[in-house]
Order: C-alpha cells, then structure tokens, then sequence
C-alpha cells in the first residue's frame, strides 16, 4: 500500500472544508471532543500546525511552546486556518527526506506518520463535527485505507475503511468486533 504525502493532506482538508463551511452553527456542541464545532476546527488546524512544525525540527520534543486560539477570530478565520495550515503541513511532507523523523509522543514519525496522522485528525474530526450536527459527508475511502494500514496495521482491511478508522479509535462499532477501549497511532510506523 502507498504511503500517506503532502497531497493526501490536502485532499483530506479540501474535502473537510467543504463540509465544515456547511455547518449551519459553529457553537453546536461535539459532545466527543467536549467543545463546539468551531473548536474542533481549531483543534484539528493546531494539530496541522503542530506536526509541520513537530517534523521540522525532528525529534525535539516542543510542548513548552504553545499556538493559542484567538478569542475574537470568527469561524471563517477558523476555516481559513485549517486550510492554512494544511497547506503550510503539506508542504514541509512535500519537501521533507523520506528518512527524516519528527517528535511525536507516540514515536518519531517519518514524513508519510506525520502525513496519515494529519489525515486521521482531519476525517475523525470531521466526522466528529458531521455526526454531532447531522451533515452528510463521505471521506475518501481510498486514504481511510492508507491512514489505517499506516496507524493502525492490525485493523481489519476487509471492511469500510472509513468505519474502520472511527472503530480503531473508539468512535464506532464492527460487526462482531469489540470497540477498542484505548488507542493510539503507530506513530513511527
């Protein structure tokens, strides 16, 4: 299976913009992630953020720093800096040496673990957003796939990739499969 890059990233934000644009009111709670919708927007921007940033400077652990949210930014600017930074991550994957490594708590992720855990928060949180506020939205299965054999490689490949990659974190239910009581990325591949 192909490795999870810059333009899969970009894919995945295009695609949850799209959808997230449409949110008919972004102080709707998303009970999963204990904040509105335009929280969510902002978490999953600063994770974007964050992993370029985490890649970069390789595997030096950056948490002493922080990216804060403005307070007075309306959900537009939240948008804008999803796709923002999206774009910012998609570039330094694009130009990063497949051999690099970055810091990440769950490992030191080369550039296609930083691309597919940028892609997991983009379509979990999406899908976060579109089942607390009842929109529609299909993510692209064909990076689903890529996502999980990257972060989840003991995940079952014969079922919907989409619905694999909410169970494999906890988010929804396999036929004949227990949900996982605990997750993590297998950040470092």
């Amino acid at each position: 299976m192909a490795d999870v890059g810059g333009d899969d990233v970009r894919r995945c934000v295009d695609e949850a913009v799209a959808v997230l644009a449409r949110a008919p009111d972004p102080t709707a709670e998303v009970p999963l992630m204990g904040t509105d919708v335009a929280g969510v927007v902002w978490h999953v921007g600063e994770c974007l953020h964050w992993y370029g940033h985490d890649l970069l400077l390789g595997p030096v652990d950056l948490t002493a720093g922080r990216y804060e949210r403005d307070p007075a930014a309306g959900y537009g600017r939240l948008i804008t800096g999803l796709t923002t930074w999206g774009e910012v991550l998609a570039r330094v994957l694009d130009a990063a040496d497949p051999a690099e490594r970055g810091f990440h708590p769950w490992g030191s992720p080369d550039p296609a673990g930083f691309a597919a855990m940028a892609c997991a928060e983009v379509l979990l949180h999406t899908g976060d957003v579109v089942e607390a506020v009842g929109l529609r939205w299909a993510p692209p299965a064909d990076v689903a796939a890529r996502v999980l054999a990257r972060l989840f490689p003991h995940a079952p490949a014969d079922t919907d990739p989409a619905t694999t990659l909410r169970w494999a974190t906890g988010r929804a239910d396999l036929p004949g499969r227990p949900r996982p009581g605990s997750w993590a990325y297998a950040a470092a591949g």
